[in-house]
This record gives structure tokens, C-alpha cells and sequence, in this order.
């Protein structure tokens, strides 16, 4: 029973039938004729998922998401929406007293649906994003047992998907305000059911004779943000039928160390309201001196202020309660005239975008609190600052939102409307949008209230590659202007009194804090016209991307490229068949054109050639012998690669580049493309690529002119630094060393510092590793480091093939530090092979303290890819030290040079194991992984993860020239 203002989640205990097999009604399911339990036709459901995740769950139907399964399962196109039309059946318990009122709320289904509480009967309007609450007091059992059924209907035009396949096949889908890639995409296979389904939260909530709805939040901020206000406003509706006398509370805490909150504020206001009658009231704001704000990944803490909104009622007592996690901040964009990109600022610091193109996280929608932090402390992990929630896929959930909020990444969320469905495409589809108009709007509007409180919430955009229809396009860019306080002027003004009195304030307004962009092609993104201008999205060369006549618009909104997992996740995604590797055809003008085999292309493997263009990036390091090999070298390339895209546009930093979107991060399914890590959700090398590229301090080589470069993206001037660059060869002797000191690097700058002249000495090396190495020269602690391997040009990394015969020995020192079922683990790998002469490395990877104040986990789910040691040590101390201590391993080998392309992973370590079963356990987040060592030096390395109940894990080490190592965690 859920306490006043409380809501009571239904997420287990569902069953779910075909409706064509149920000869019942709704009113005699939730009377007379309840399911008996989940015996034919009846199964176990999945609320919130879909129709379809219902069936893959009681193994009703194959795997979509393994290998060529998905073409076993009728698609609604040939059965009919009658197929997937389900019946949902739950129990609940709630006995109400006195003037109490009970809510049924479904916070999205998937199309429209018949609500049946016993045995009476509620009809929910159509369209995807809208939430619905159903007052349903009347409706109760006196016993308090009560039967819930509902009917869910699929989207009325699901579409039929045509032979070639295409976006979002022949586009029928977009007629319905829903999801569009459920037909198809270069991306995805087709989802038989379209997503039919409850497939977002349910829930019961109790309040008194007053209920809150909607409270919207917003800060102001004025004289250079020392002076804030919080505004509120909420709506209250008054069930009773008499007047209600209510006393109305705000209060504003901040948690501090040890769990302990300090009250900010605490304000209680009066209001009556009628009798059946709803009401808006917008609270005096509240005012904040030099308070914490809410900044973004790399940039400051992300702090947070719990707003609680109570209502008493006179005669009664607490009515309702509403909380919230609220972070001060102000966001604000304009086309910079220096590169005609859209130029982000966030508390009046400007932001270099390096972000991630977002689809959803499962296409089945098995969507879980759990998976969203994982997938956005991925992208933390990779140290992106934004993210993009694409049209053709989902207003993302609050979940998703509220882990953006914690761990700091900008989300640019998109209406549903794409060019490909909406105006473009074969056959041509239909430019007008969907069908209802005001449905849009109606779904555009809520899912505005639903999300607007988020300070992660950046941007609205109307769609992906396409405007809304006209009347759509201005009905948007009329509900989301601007209120004056968040345009550009305001930071000087001294108060909110000084501003004129004919401003509402600004929480009366839909939105208000956030610009409306009609589409991703423009205004400052791409060429700002709307001409289909972002792209490419197939493997380049890694050069080019640092060149002038790369990509000539300021802001990139989707750049794609390759993204093949690893061996493991292949053959746990696909039957023997699909672990063929991709035919490599000579062709006559002498590049390779990769011919993959059918559960590839079926699950849209993208080449790592480009023929007359781009030399196959795997090729380079030999023929691959078999899948192990294919993926280890498509690894090689993935990180290559990635690094390359970041490291060439962060080159340009403000002089040509606002900022960088990569199409895209992961794969809502088991796809082969455009992924920093898959679908089981363990990471490419490409995910570390990232992590290195965008980290806020990078010291990095212009593959185009081979100078080095430092791009500072931080508010604070780097002093006293020095770069340390060493050339290593395969020999492991170390033909050039230089140290370039007594730099200052400014803030927000990319700073070249010297051309790195080894490849112009005599007789270099045609393949040969580059350490560069930022550190301050006070203590000689590392403020960033990357490792390359490089050949000449017109060359290629054949030499590396027998380099991988190389015995380098290396010494592993574990700590382990065990709480329950969470595990969190250092490991420290030193390359143990002698150094070829005595100069003054800075070998060891003591890196340095930076002054942004690190994320502490949520749960314990991860790490955070800036933490220091110091701090990993305090989470150490959180847990039980079920350990035997300190674990030191050590492998012999008498060969010198570089520990090339090292990966941990962790596994069960059970032996009674099934042949070709995936032993992994997943999600991991490491603290960096790919890495190499060159002689004498050591790296440590965070491990964090949760192991399912009865199993032991085990973290193996491997690596291009190493391959014997495996630790075992107790």
C-alpha cells in the first residue's frame, strides 16, 4: 500500500495473452474469470517491454537478436495487428480510507489501449508519448484486492517492410506518433511487433483531497552567477466537493558527506482552491548566494539540490508530495561566426561538443534502471560531454535522464519525425507528418512537462534530418521560446527585480530555460540550411580527418564509422555460420572490397575498406587466419580509427569545430556497426580510443602534419608542464627521445607545440610506437598519455605479425576488494623488460590530481574515468575486504620492448562450462583498457563490476604479444 504522495511501481506479476485467444471480455477477466496463472494461452509478461519481449522471454518465438532469427518471427505486416493486439493481466493490493483517492498511472503504452479494473472500463487515446492517469477510487474492491486488465493495440499503420528494406521501410509507421526505426534501418532489422506494448512504467499512487501535477523548476541567474533564484510553479487539482484550505511546502536540501542534508530552504505558502477544480500556483522564488551549479562531464561537480513540494490540506493533513533532483544551471547556444557551428555554453563557459548519437537502449524496450546507468556511464567512461536522442527512435525516460543528471551529459532530445519518413526515402514518403496533427502536439507537450526539471536536458530539436510540418514546427518554436531571463543578457543584471515587470515568471512558461532548433541539419548544425550535409559514415582514412577539406561545416551531428565487437560477442550472437570471416576480393585498381557473409550483412556489418579510397584498415596487419585474429585486428582499427575522428576535430577546436556527434555509441540490438561497445555491453577499443581522445587535457600527434598538439578544454591554464615523446622500435631499442618543457598551455586552446621529426630521420623505422606523455614538471605526475603505432606513408603494421611472438615479461599486482556481489579491483601491470639506457622517463603512470571533483557511483555499478587513486581508495573503503590481500604474479620472458595492445576481461571461472558458452561477465567498466607498455613502464588499471549469485570471477589478461596471463579473484 502505497503511502501519501508515494506510487506503488507494478512491474511483476503480469501475465499477457493474444487477445484472439481469449474468448473472455475485460469486464470478466476482472471479475469472474481472472487468469489462473501463466497456462496456455496466459504467459509470463514482461511490463514494462513489449508484446514481442513477451514472446522472446517464454521462448514463444526465436531470438531476434540471434543470428538469422528474426526472419522466423511473422512480422505484423503478413499476420495482421490482430497477432500482436495482447491482453495484460495483473493483481494488485490497495485499500483506501477516509478522503483518499487512488491514480492508475501508465507512463507510456504502444498504441492505444482498453484499461479494465473490476470490471470497469476506461479507453486510453492513441500515440506513444503521452502518459495517462486514470482516477479510479470509485472502482476499487472494499477487500482491497483488485484485478487490472489491458487490451494494447499496435500502431494503426505498422508499416510493411519492402524486399531492398531501407529507413524505416515503405514508411507507413510515420503516419502514428511513434517510433520509426521499428521498420528497419541501415542499423537495425525490422521489429515484427512495432514495439506494441505497455512498455513504460505502471504504477498506483495515493493522495489526499489535493493532488500536485506537473511541478516545473527553473533557475535564474544574474550578476556574473553569484545570484540565483529557484521559480516553481505547480498545478494542484482539488478533488474534493468542497473548498480546500491548503499549506503549501517547498523545501530545498543539499546532501553533504556521510549522508547528512543541509536545508537550504523551507517556505510554506497558502492557497485556496474550489471545489472539482484545478488551479496554478507559482511559489516567490527562492534566492541562492554563489550556490553550487550543475556542471557539465569535464567541466565541474554535478551538483544536485533535492526540491520537495508538499500540500496540506485543512481538516485532512498531507495531501500529496512531489521530489525532485534539480541542478542549477544555465545552458545557452548561437552560431559562432568564427566557424558557422553552433556554439554551446554552459554557466557562461564555453564547451567543445564531443558527444554520441543515441537510438535507445533495446529495441524490445526491456528498458531498466540498471541498463540506463550502465549505458550513460559508458559514455561518462568515454569522456563524452552530450549526447543525441535521434527522432527516429524515443523520448528517452526519465531514468535515462536522471543518470545524465548525476553523471553529467547534455542531452540533445529530438521530436519524432525523420527525413527518411518524413519526406524523403523510397518510395517518397509522406512530407505532412502524421496524420493527427494535434496528437503530435499533444505528445510533444507532455513529454516536454515530463522531462523539462532535467538540467541534462540541453536542447529540443524537431526532428532527425527533416522540419516538422509547418503548423507543428511553429505550434514547437511558439511553446518552447525562450523566456527573457535565458537569453544572453542577463548574467550582469543584479537581481530579479531589475528585470521589467511584464515577464511572467519563467516557470509559468511550457519550457523556456532551453532553445527550440527546427532539425539537425540546421541552424549551426551541418551546413544550418537543412541540405543533407553531415556524414561520412564509412571507414576514412586516419588522416584525413585532421585535414582542411575534411568536413567543412562548424558542428557535425552524426559522423559514423566501423564498430565489430570482439570474437566472444560474434559467437555468442550467432550460430557457426556467422563466424565466417568476410571474403577480402583483390580488385584490379588494388584495394580490397570485404564480402561478409549473410548474418553479417544481415546485421549490417560495415566494410573496414572502402575501395578506391580507403585500403582495408585490418588488411594492413596481415591476412586474418580466423575470427579470433579478424576481431583482434578490427580492434587495432577500431581504435585507430575513433582516435583519429575525435583527436582531427578537437585539432580545430574553435577555429573550425563547435563540436562532434558520432553516429553512433552502441546498438539497441546485436548490430555490427557505428558501436563503442555492443549490444551484451562489452566495450571495442574503440571505446578507449574515445576515452582518450576526449579526456578534457590530451596531448595528441596531427596525423596530417605530425605536430604535437595539446587541446585544453578546461576553464584553468596549464603552467610548468613539460611533453615527454619517445620513439620505440619492434626491437625495443628507442631511436628518439625529446623532451619539450617550460610550456604554458591556456585555457580553452589547442596549443602545437613541435613536429615530431623521427619519420625524417635517417633510415626510420617503417613501423615503430610514439609514447607522448603531458606531465607537470614539479612532481612528474602525468596529466595525459597516449600511445601510437605508426607506419610510413604507403606502408602498413605487417612487421607487428611477428612482433607477436615476442615474450615480454611482465609483473601484475592485484588488490581486490569484494562488498556482496560487488567487486572492485586494481591491477597494476609493469613491463618489466630492461630499458635500453638510462635517460629520465617519466615511466610510471602517476597521473595527476585534477581539480574537478570526481563522480562518486550511483551504485555500484563503475568508476569514474577521471577518479584519482585517492578516491578509489575511499570507495575501497566501503567495502569488506574478503581478500586475501595483495596478489603479485609474474611471467618470464627475456625479450625487450613493447607490451603491444594489452585488454582485461573478466569471466566466470567455473570449469564445468559448456563448449563455445559465453563465460564473460558483463558490464565491466575499467578504468582504461588496449593499452601498451613500453620498457620499465607500469600501468594501473580500476576494475569495478557486480558477478551473478554462486559465481566466482576471474580477470584475465591478454594481449598482442602476450597471452598466458590469468589472475583469480577469490
Amino acid at each position: 500500500m502505497p503511502e501519501i504522495g508515494e506510487k506503488t511501481v507494478l512491474d511483476s506479476g503480469w501475465l499477457a495473452a493474444r487477445s484472439t485467444e481469449v474468448p473472455l471480455t475485460g469486464i470478466q477477466l476482472t471479475t469472474t474469470h481472472p487468469p489462473p496463472g501463466p497456462t496456455s494461452p496466459w504467459m509470463e509478461a514482461v511490463v514494462p517491454g513489449t508484446v514481442l519481449a513477451t514472446l522472446v522471454k517464454n521462448k514463444v518465438v526465436a531470438d531476434p537478436f540471434y543470428g538469422l532469427e528474426n526472419e522466423m518471427i511473422h512480422d505484423i505486416a503478413d499476420s495482421g495487428r490482430e497477432y500482436y493486439t495482447f491482453w495484460f493481466f495483473t493483481k494488485f493490493q490497495c485499500k483506501l480510507s477516509g478522503n483518499q483517492h487512488l491514480d492508475l498511472n501508465f507512463r507510456a503504452i504502444n498504441y492505444s489501449a482498453e484499461v479494465y479494473l473490476n470490471g470497469h472500463k476506461k479507453v486510453l487515446p492513441k500515440g506513444m508519448f503521452q502518459r495517462h492517469s486514470l482516477e479510479v477510487t470509485e472502482f476499487l474492491n472494499p477487500d482491497g484486492s483488485n484485478l487490472l486488465a489491458v487490451l494494447v493495440h499496435p500502431p494503426d499503420h505498422p508499416g510493411r517492410i519492402p524486399p531492398q528494406g531501407g529507413q524505416g521501410g515503405d514508411h507507413e509507421i510515420g503516419k502514428d506518433v511513434a517510433t520509426q526505426y521499428v521498420e528497419g534501418w541501415d542499423w537495425i532489422a525490422p521489429v515484427r511487433d512495432r514495439n506494441t506494448g505497455i512498455w513504460d512504467e505502471v504504477s498506483i499512487s495515493v493522495t489526499g483531497p489535493v493532488k500536485i501535477i506537473d511541478p516545473h523548476l527553473v533557475s535564474s541567474f544574474f550578476d556574473r552567477y553569484t545570484r540565483v533564484y529557484l521559480h516553481a510553479t505547480i498545478e494542484l487539482e482539488n478533488r474534493s466537493a468542497s473548498v480546500a484550505e491548503c499549506s503549501l511546502n517547498i523545501q530545498v536540501t543539499t546532501e553533504l558527506e556521510g549522508n547528512v542534508c543541509l536545508m537550504e530552504h523551507l517556505q510554506t505558502q497558502h492557497v485556496s482552491i474550489p471545489p472539482k477544480t484545478r488551479t496554478q500556483y507559482t511559489f516567490p522564488q527562492l534566492f541562492f548566494y554563489k550556490p553550487n551549479l550543475w556542471w557539465p562531464n569535464g567541466m565541474g561537480k554535478q551538483s544536485l539540490y533535492n526540491v520537495s513540494i508538499t500540500v496540506d490540506v485543512k481538516g485532512y493533513g498531507e495531501s500529496d508530495s512531489w521530489a525532485q533532483l534539480f541542478g542549477l544551471r544555465k545552458i545557452e547556444s548561437h552560431i559562432d561566426k568564427a566557424t558557422g557551428g553552433r556554439l554551446f555554453k554552459v554557466n557562461g563557459q564555453p564547451i567543445f561538443i564531443r558527444g554520441g548519437n543515441w537510438t535507445l537502449s533495446d529495441c524490445l524496450l526491456r528498458l531498466s534502471k540498471e541498463r540506463y546507468e550502465t549505458d550513460i556511464k559508458f559514455h561518462v567512461d568515454m569522456n563524452m560531454n552530450m549526447i543525441r536522442c535521434w527522432g527516429g527512435g524515443l523520448a528517452e525516460r526519465p531514468e535515462f535522464y536522471h543518470y545524465c543528471d548525476v553523471y553529467g551529459l547534455l542531452v540533445w532530445q529530438e521530436f519524432w519525425i525523420t527525413g527518411d519518413v518524413d519526406g524523403r526515402g523510397v518510395p517518397i514518403s509522406n512530407p505532412n507528418g502524421p496524420l493527427d496533427h494535434d496528437l503530435f502536439l499533444l505528445c510533444a507537450r507532455d513529454t516536454i512537462k515530463l522531462l523539462r526539471n532535467h538540467p541534462s536536458l540541453a536542447l529540443w530539436v524537431g526532428g532527425n534530418e527533416q522540419v516538422p510540418p509547418a503548423d507543428i514546427n511553429t505550434a514547437l518554436r511558439n511553446d518552447l521560446k525562450l523566456h527573457p531571463f535565458f537569453e544572453t543578457h542577463g548574467e550582469n543584471i543584479t537581481s530579479v527585480e531589475e528585470l521589467s515587470t511584464q515577464f511572467k515568471d519563467p516557470s509559468q512558461y511550457l519550457d523556456g530555460t532551453r532553445v527550440y532548433i527546427r532539425g539537425s541539419l540546421w541552424d549551426g548544425f551541418a551546413n544550418g540550411t537543412g541540405d543533407f550535409t553531415d556524414g561520412p559514415y564509412e571507414i576514412q582514412n586516419p588522416e584525413d580527418f585532421f585535414k582542411d577539406d575534411f568536413y567543412q561545416y562548424g558542428f557535425n551531428p552524426e559522423v559514423g564509422s566501423v564498430g565489430i565487437p570482439v570474437a566472444a560477442t560474434i559467437r555468442a550472437t550467432m550460430p557457426p555460420e556467422g563466424w565466417q570471416l568476410p571474403l577480402f576480393k583483390k580488385l584490379s585498381n588494388g584495394y580490397v572490397e570485404e564480402v561478409p557473409n549473410p548474418t553479417w550483412k544481415y546485421h549490417k556489418y560495415i566494410p573496414y575498406s572502402k575501395p578506391g579510397e580507403v585500403h582495408d584498415q585490418i588488411e594492413l596487419y596481415g591476412t586474418p587466419k580466423d575470427l579470433d585474429d579478424f576481431c583482434l585486428k578490427a580492434q587495432l582499427a577500431n581504435y585507430i580509427q575513433y582516435r583519429a575522428l575525435l583527436e582531427g576535430w578537437s585539432s580545430r577546436m574553435w577555429s573550425k569545430y563547435t563540436g562532434v556527434l558520432i553516429w553512433k555509441t552502441q546498438n539497441p540490438w546485436t548490430g555490427l556497426r557505428g558501436q563503442f561497445y555492443d549490444h551484451l555491453l562489452d566495450q571495442t577499443a574503440g571505446f578507449y580510443a574515445c576515452r582518450c581522445a576526449a579526456e578534457p587535457i590530451h596531448v595528441q600527434l596531427n596525423l596530417d602534419t605530425y605536430f604535437i598538439q595539446v587541446v585544453n578544454t578546461t576553464m584553468e591554464e596549464l603552467s610548468n608542464v613539460a611533453i615527454e615523446a619517445s620513439v620505440w622500435d619492434l626491437e625495443g631499442a628507442c631511436p628518439y627521445y625529446k623532451v619539450f618543457d617550460k610550456l604554458s598551455l591556456p585555457p580553452k586552446k589547442v596549443v602545437s607545440i613541435s613536429e615530431m621529426k623521427y619519420p625524417k630521420s635517417k633510415k626510420p623505422k617503417p613501423v615503430f610506437f610514439l609514447l607522448l606523455k603531458l606531465y607537470h614538471v614539479s612532481d612528474n605526475s602525468i596529466i595525459s598519455r597516449n600511445f601510437y603505432w605508426l607506419h610510413h606513408p604507403g606502408g602498413d603494421y605487417k612487421l607487428l605479425e611477428p612482433y607477436r611472438n615476442k615474450r615480454i615479461p611482465l609483473k601484475i599486482t592485484s588488490k581486490t576488494f569484494i562488498k556482496g556481489s560487488s567487486y572492485k579491483i586494481e591491477m597494476n601491470v609493469l613491463n618489466k623488460s630492461k630499458k635500453p639506457d638510462p635517460k629520465p622517463l617519466t615511466y610510471k603512470n602517476n597521473f595527476a590530481i585534477r581539480n574537478i571533483e570526481p563522480l562518486e557511483p550511483i551504485s555500484d555499478t563503475g568508476t569514474n574515468p577521471n577518479q584519482t587513486t585517492g578516491l578509489f581508495q575511499r570507495l575501497y573503503r566501503q567495502f569488506s575486504k574478503e581478500t586475501n590481500g595483495l596478489k603479485v604474479a609474474e611471467t618470464n620472458g627475456s625479450d625487450v620492448g613493447v607490451a603491444f595492445f594489452l585488454n582485461f576481461s573478466v569471466h566466470d571461472s567455473k570449469m564445468d562450462h559448456k563448449e563455445g558458452e559465453d563465460r564473460r561477465i558483463l558490464p565491466v567498466h575499467y578504468s582504461d583498457n588496449y593499452f601498451s607498455l613500453v620498457p620499465g613502464e607500469e600501468m594501473s588499471v580500476k576494475i569495478s563490476f557486480k558477478v551473478p549469485p554462486g559465481v566466482s570471477p576471474r580477470v584475465t589478461l591478454k594481449g598482442w604479444n602476450y597471452h598466458q596471463g590469468v589472475h583469480t579473484v577469490p
